[in-house]
């Protein structure tokens, strides 16, 4: 095969993040109406060039981040290829998702003092601050309450009222509270990094180089991106035994997207492992202490917002949508219509009950790994991690940027093995599943299905070396070795 350095790499990327971004100009997720004219549709022919040009892209993409990771790099060149693939997109309408349009609308309506967790963005009025943003929303989304905690609902409100509601403006806006969450996780996978002993640019390049990671938190501008930088900030203080800060940084992830309350539990650990005296007063500090302090930081988020607690009871809205992703939800559609089919039994309260019980398998899974950590067996981080991949993958409803959850956590603290080889496997995968309008088309899963298999065999016939070691680099600080998918020799 063919082999470039490092920077030839990162020239690679860079032209097909340009043409990724080129082709989503146009096949992306254009709004309604742009009084700009700047983000306007150009009738379906060019529209399908573009979306091919946009898939050969993020294939091209995807084979760069690839070479780019048995190349042996520096951190400073590792963020400069960050930079290089991040610029082409800064400009972009939003690709492979609607959200963003979401995001504008129930930031309008706060705004105008709608309840945003009893009515969605079609409550706005069309002529108002938000009716572009809400005329644009998916029509799966446009009657549904926001799931999203008060925080982020703030810097929604912030961007209409700065912009006006004004379309681009605010996408662009949107899209700056994306970067700054990608350099907060960058900020926090260096120390998380370190902390374990891993590589750094590793790290970066699984975490914050990796081609999911730019569609969906640059390019579409998911605000899980936020609710990771924060909670990854929060364990790297954490760590470092400032735990009443990150359980504090906790308490704002969790008000950006709930499932970073997780992380909690395995603060505690950390707490309990580093506390003195009677053996039940660890315990008592370690289960209560960062809980109670991320509660106090998201009770008084919600009282600051004025948009009241009903976050509380919107948290299950997502999963009314069924995802294909979702194994829960297809073993308990399947299971339902088999019931209808024999039995005439209404196949709702059979996906219901498959759904709940995948989420009991996962708390208890997340249980088990907390416990393991507690006694030593697994760093709380890295637990953390495996426990949040076990959140998505047993979740009543998923998507592919959901990986990302306990994927960067992952990435800064397991290196070898064959776990962060079928993080490499899916993240190739999953970045085929939506078209760059957001839609889901079956194509896009027969893509999927094709890059999973020849990452697989990629990476069985040419494996990363079998050991990563750190050697310095002449002045952008250590050197990591490429990244292997071999498993460490066990310890005692």
């Amino acid at each position: 095969m063919w082999a470039l350095s490092a920077v030839g790499y990162r020239r690679l990327g860079a032209a097909a993040a340009l043409a990724t971004a080129a082709g989503g100009w146009i096949s992306g997720k254009l709004p309604a109406h742009d009084p700009w004219g700047l983000w306007v549709d150009h009738g379906s022919t060019v529209r399908t060039a573009a979306a091919v040009l946009a898939y050969a892209g993020l294939t091209v993409l995807v084979v760069a981040w690839w070479q780019y990771g048995r190349t042996a790099s520096s951190v400073r060149e590792t963020l400069t290829t960050l930079a290089w693939w991040t610029a082409p997109f800064l400009l972009t309408p939003p690709l492979y998702s609607a959200d963003v349009y979401s995001y504008i609308a129930q930031g309008a309506m706060v705004i105008e003092g709608h309840d945003v967790y009893t009515v969605g963005p079609s409550s706005l009025d069309p002529a108002g601050i938000g009716g572009d943003a809400a005329a644009s929303v998916g029509n799966h989304w446009r009657d549904t309450p926001a799931p999203y905690g008060p925080l982020f609902l703030l810097l929604s409100a912030a961007v209409a009222k700065t912009t006006g509601g004004t379309i681009v403006p605010a996408v662009l806006a949107m899209r700056l509270i994306a970067l700054a969450s990608l350099v907060l996780i960058v900020w926090a996978l260096r120390r998380l990094a370190r902390e374990h002993g891993i590589g750094e640019s590793r790290a970066l390049w699984l975490g914050a180089l990796n081609p999911l990671l730019l569609m969906h938190v640059v390019a579409g501008m998911h605000n899980d991106g936020l609710m990771i930088g924060l909670m990854l900030a929060g364990l790297a203080l954490a760590l470092r035994g400032r735990w009443l800060t990150g359980s504090a940084l906790v308490g704002l992830a969790m008000m950006v997207k709930s499932p970073a309350a997780v992380s909690l539990l395995f603060i505690g650990v950390m707490v309990h492992a580093s506390a003195t005296g009677p053996q039940l007063r660890r315990w008592a500090k370690g289960l209560l202490a960062p809980g109670l302090v991320a509660c106090a930081v998201a009770g008084s988020a919600t009282l600051v917002s004025g948009t009241g607690f009903g976050w509380l009871r919107t948290q299950g809205v997502a999963g009314n949508i069924h995802t294909a992703l979702s194994v829960v939800s297809d073993l308990g559609l399947g299971l339902g219509e088999l019931g209808r089919l024999l039995l005439g039994t209404d196949p709702e309260p059979v996906k219901a009950a498959v759904q709940n019980l995948g989420l009991a398998a996962a708390v208890a899974v997340i249980l088990v790994l907390a416990r393991r950590s507690m006694k030593g067996h697994l760093p709380p981080v890295h637990a953390l991690g495996l426990g949040l991949l076990a959140l998505v993958a047993l979740s009543p409803m998923v998507q592919p940027w959901y990986l990302l959850w306990g994927l960067v956590v992952v990435a800064a603290t397991q290196q070898h093995g064959r776990i962060p080889a079928v993080l490499v496997v899916l993240s190739a995968a999953l970045v085929y599943e939506t078209h760059p309008t957001g839609a889901t088309p079956s194509y896009g899963f027969a893509l999927a299905g094709i890059a999973a298999l020849a990452a697989t065999l990629v990476i069985r016939r040419a494996p990363f070396p079998p050991e990563a070691a750190r050697v310095p680099g002449p002045r952008g600080g250590d050197v990591d070795a490429p990244l292997s998918t071999e498993a460490p020799q066990a310890t005692a």
